[in-house]
């Protein structure tokens, strides 16, 4: 059996509770974005499956998968209430409270795809970032949010100063915009060597993340005050750890520079895949970092030692397949359980539930929303017409789907995936 031929149909999610610091799989494409709750808690992913996944860090599982947005995922968020933020390339924003299967609210206006966001300190407004070249601050409780516009090209991050007063946004025009809100029509433009992809801010410091590999210091007023040549490959993403003592920076080269920020010097570069990492997050206790990239795994790490902390949970007794131990197709279903279930009393997920599918005529459950696209094919549910399916792949077999383009290869893997769901789903 080779689990990688399914290359995670529905984006897998390999449950479980493994070593309590397990990897989390579960994304059919790069993890584009990464938040972790105040209380540590609870991850939020963002991909470019054009999914996000809401993960329990206790149990080592992915509690929601989060589909609304028409294109990659790229920025997340959590609210100090619990609610999730997502955002992404159709350059909408999206509020969800856990559990519920649409979002209680989306913030439009954007007209290119939204990168970044930051919550201010009290919680009152959502900034977002978008390569149309602004910024909008929106209030939380309600209303317009105000637009600033000053960048000349893609708006890449943004951050509040620890206070809340300032906004500070970073873009490929090589500068730093930083916005005081009381009077935001004029802000202090600072100019770097080089596009700017990544911003954070920690008490006296703003840090800046370029395309030159470089991590930039600068006072709250804009004053430069050091570089450190970090990962040596463009820095994509910036975080720094609750206590304000580490900085990560992740690269497109595959590694993440854990820096110390009192020092500005580098403490160890993590080599976490030979592709882009795309994310990172500290845990609030700043010892366990959390990465994200291209190769589509949440890693965590050590943040004191550099190594990586467990490996890929899979099979423990709170697994929905423990029942179908041994059964080669039950396996190829591990990358299908984030977003379909199999029995009745368990519902729908972000696909909807396999529960006699078979006999079952194309977007016709009862209590699911199916696009229009889906609503005009003329399928019924066979086990030829699903390993078709699985053959040709969704957006071939059924175009207009939201499911994530994957395929499983051989036709051995097929039959034991169809031949497991004629048994599951009656």
């Amino acid at each position: 059996m080779r689990l990688p031929a399914i290359a995670l149909i529905c984006g897998a999610i390999l449950v479980g509770a493994a070593p309590a610091g397990a990897q989390l799989a579960g994304h059919g494409g790069p993890v584009r974005a990464l938040a972790v709750s105040a209380d540590g808690m609870t991850a939020l992913s963002g991909s470019f499956d054009t999914s996000a996944i809401r993960w329990s860090l206790r149990r080592n599982a992915a509690e929601q998968v989060l589909r609304f947005h028409d294109g990659a995922v790229n920025a997340v968020a959590i609210l100090a209430d619990g609610r999730d933020v997502t955002a992404g390339e159709d350059g909408r924003i999206a509020l969800w409270t856990p559990g519920r299967q649409q979002p209680d609210a989306v913030l439009e206006g954007h007209k290119g795809p939204i990168v970044s966001l930051a919550v201010a300190p009290d919680g009152s407004r959502l900034a977002s970032a978008s390569w149309d070249g602004t910024i909008r601050v929106w209030p939380l409780g309600g209303g317009a949010p105000l637009v600033l516009e000053s960048h000349q090209q893609n708006v890449n991050a943004v951050a509040f100063s620890s206070d809340g007063r300032k906004l500070v946004s970073a873009g490929y025009d090589a500068t730093l915009r930083l916005w005081p809100l009381a009077t935001p029509a004029s802000p202090l433009i600072v100019t770097l060597p080089t596009p700017l992809n990544a911003v954070a801010v920690a008490s006296d410091d703003i840090i800046a993340g370029g395309a030159d590999g470089k991590v930039y210091f600068l006072s709250q007023d804009g004053e430069r005050r050091a570089a450190v040549d970090a990962p040596g490959t463009p820095v994509t993403a910036l975080t720094v750890s609750a206590d304000g003592a580490r900085i990560a920076a992740a690269s497109m080269g595959g590694t993440v520079a854990l820096i110390d920020r009192r020092s500005r010097s580098l403490v160890r570069r993590l080599a976490v895949s030979p592709l882009p990492v795309w994310a990172v997050a500290f845990l609030p206790d700043g010892r366990t970092l959390l990465t994200g990239g291209a190769d589509r795994l949440i890693r965590r790490w050590n943040a004191e030692t550099g190594q990586p902390i467990g490996v890929a949970a899979i099979g423990t007794p709170e697994d929905p397949l423990a029942a179908y131990a041994g059964d080669p197709g039950a396996q190829l279903f591990r990358a299908c359980i984030a977003c379909h279930t199999l029995k009745p009393d368990q519902g729908n997920r972000a696909g909807p539930t396999l529960y006699r599918v078979f006999g079952r005529r194309i977007a016709t459950l009862p209590g699911y929303r199916f696009s229009p696209a889906l609503q005009r094919l003329d399928i019924v549910w066979t086990p030829e017409t699903l390993s078709k399916l699985l053959e040709l792949g969704p957006a071939r077999y059924t175009p207009g789907t939201k499911m994530p383009e994957q395929r499983i290869g051989r036709s051995e893997d097929r039959e034991a995936l169809v031949k497991f769901l004629e048994r599951a789903t009656r």
